[in-house]
């Protein structure tokens, strides 16, 4: 399994229309692209602990998490026009962001 982790933090001048047109564009993502087996979408919770979240060097708002079975499958979400819409208004959306893939693995491969 793959996972597509991003990390988003709007823009604070976002508007309303603009967040419902991003929240379409993921809509339109997650449920018209097949090769997404499972998506998980967050807001990020402060739980105001010592030396906890103040230790992140950065606050990200917002998380996506889109699994794949294959790194062939993530290729053709990324190369999907409907990804290519979403990510054009995340990096026009987004004040900070990161993307990043990690194929699963046991902790015994770890070692």
């Amino acid at each position: 399994m793959i996972a597509h982790v991003v990390l988003f933090r709007p823009r604070a001048t976002l508007t309303a229309d603009e967040r419902q047109a991003l929240a379409n564009a993921l809509r339109g993502a997650v449920e018209g692209i097949p090769q997404i087996k499972r998506a998980t979408i967050g807001k990020r919770i402060l739980l105001n602990r010592p030396g906890y979240e103040t230790l992140m060097a950065e606050h990200y708002e917002y998380s996506a998490i889109l699994e794949f079975e294959s790194e062939a499958d993530l290729r053709a979400y990324l190369d999907h026009p409907s990804h290519n819409a979403l990510g054009t208004l995340l990096f026009t959306s987004a004040e900070a962001l990161l993307a990043y893939d990690f194929r699963s693995a046991s902790l015994a491969e770890l070692q």
